[in-house]
């Protein structure tokens, strides 16, 4: 018992910064299932982060309106951000997403009466405990298992293989995504939430490129076929800096060809069940001759 709570001091901040983590890679998953390349994830997280500490920090809001809220505006944003660019697709709504990001950004560093500006919000009330965390995430891992098996889940899919041919078979495509689009940013919107009452403080520079490119990476790295992935990919990559550490000045180049080598060579993610099948199943096979 003394080393767990030993060890719960000193990791505790990372253990919870995994599972927030992971929220976000789940966020950007939704998205990518219907084949949409999206990098509004990390301004979505941004507005929650934002929206739920000035009602914690300025108007004493309870924890769980604060995140409620944290939540919902982003997914407000989103159905009007979704209304405008839900008709690019590739590149195209990568980039009109990333703009909305400098755009939230901006907005952010000029509105220094209600966010700070460039000095962002600090002394945020540390509200998020261990069980906010992994609730959150047992919520959304079973909300996302539920759709995923659904008929939702089937015309998701059916838009990512092919849009054109899912809209000749009845599917209602541009609802589908707008839906996909509103829940990824309502859980970017969580994960910023939380994030904002664990750390104590908050910048616009927190949720600019760097971290979209991030989000986006940990669901690559850890693959998109599966819930699981996602998950794996923001364990990896959150922790993979940690267990690194002590190379000092040559971690970052470490990292670096880690994820190049991992890229390279396992293209469908660290958690890949095709790649399990055939590695056990072809195992078993020579087990039985």
């Amino acid at each position: 018992m003394e080393y767990f709570e030993n060890f719960w001091q000193i990791y505790s901040n990372l253990v919870l910064t995994l599972g927030i983590n992971a929220l976000l890679a789940l966020s950007i998953y939704i998205t990518l299932s219907c084949g949409m390349l999206s990098l509004a994830n990390a301004a979505f997280m941004g507005i929650g982060a934002y929206t739920a500490s000035i009602l914690t920090m300025s108007h004493e809001a309870p924890f769980a309106l604060a995140l409620a809220s944290g939540i919902a505006m982003p997914m407000f944003v989103a159905f009007f951000l979704g209304k405008a660019v839900m008709r690019l697709s590739g590149v195209y709504l990568a980039m009109a997403t990333l703009a909305f990001g400098e755009v939230v950004r901006i907005v952010i560093l000029n509105a220094e009466d209600l966010t700070g500006g460039a000095l962002g919000l600090n002394g945020i009330p540390n509200s998020t405990e261990w069980w906010h965390v992994l609730l959150a995430l047992v919520v959304v891992i079973a909300m996302l298992a539920c759709m995923r098996r659904s008929k939702v889940g089937r015309a998701l899919e059916a838009i990512k293989e092919d849009e054109t041919a899912a809209g000749l078979m009845g599917i209602d495509t541009n609802s589908n995504k707008m839906m996909a689009f509103i829940i990824g940013a309502g859980i970017a919107g969580l994960a910023g939430g939380l994030s904002a009452h664990l750390t104590f403080f908050i910048g616009p520079n927190e949720y600019g490129f760097d971290r979209a490119v991030e989000i986006l990476t940990m669901a690559i790295l850890g693959g998109v076929n599966s819930l699981i992935g996602p998950v794996v990919g923001s364990l990896f990559l959150t922790l993979l800096p940690e267990v690194l550490r002590g190379l000092k000045d040559f971690r970052l180049v470490v990292n670096g060809m880690l994820l190049i080598v991992i890229i390279l060579f396992l293209p469908r993610g660290l958690w890949d069940p095709a790649r399990f099948r055939r590695m056990f199943g072809g195992a078993g096979k020579g087990e039985s001759k």
